[in-house]
């Protein structure tokens, strides 16, 4: 499994939005300068938030994007399946039924199903408020005289 610059981007992104959420809403353009990411590629990947109903969205002078909830009821499992869709590593690793006629008596179908599980369960017990309280507590611990 690999993840894509899509995917890594729109976590950058939220995690952004989480950490300026006190600020109301946020700009892309904002966004994309602390991030140094461009602008253009945010907008591809905004559309796939809307749908979800993870961003809420304000136009106008004003206007920018905010988290719908707060940062602690995302994972990163919810936000890399949006983006990337499955996360097995291999197709049959993440079907419920497996749909290969080799399924019954595939040796390796087990390892996959396992990773798969392993995958999802550790993405899944990480949110956007546990990454942006530890990148917090990094940077606490990262003073210099």
């Amino acid at each position: 499994m690999k993840i894509s610059t899509k995917g890594r981007y729109a976590l950058r992104m939220l995690i952004d939005l989480a950490e300026h959420r006190n600020n109301g809403y946020i700009s892309l353009k904002e966004i994309a300068e602390r991030q140094n990411i461009s602008k253009k590629y945010l907008e591809q990947i905004i559309p796939i938030f809307n749908k979800s109903d993870i961003l809420r969205t304000n136009r106008g002078s004003q206007g920018g994007y905010m988290l719908a909830q707060s940062p602690d009821k995302y994972t990163v499992g919810e936000i890399l399946r949006l983006t990337e869709g499955q996360l097995s590593p291999v197709i049959c690793g993440g079907q419920d039924p497996v749909e290969c006629d080799r399924s019954a008596d595939c040796a390796t179908l087990p390892i996959w199903q396992g990773l798969n599980k392993v995958i999802n369960e550790y993405l899944d017990s990480i949110t956007l408020q546990d990454i942006v309280d530890q990148h917090m507590e990094r940077c606490a611990n990262d003073y210099v005289i």
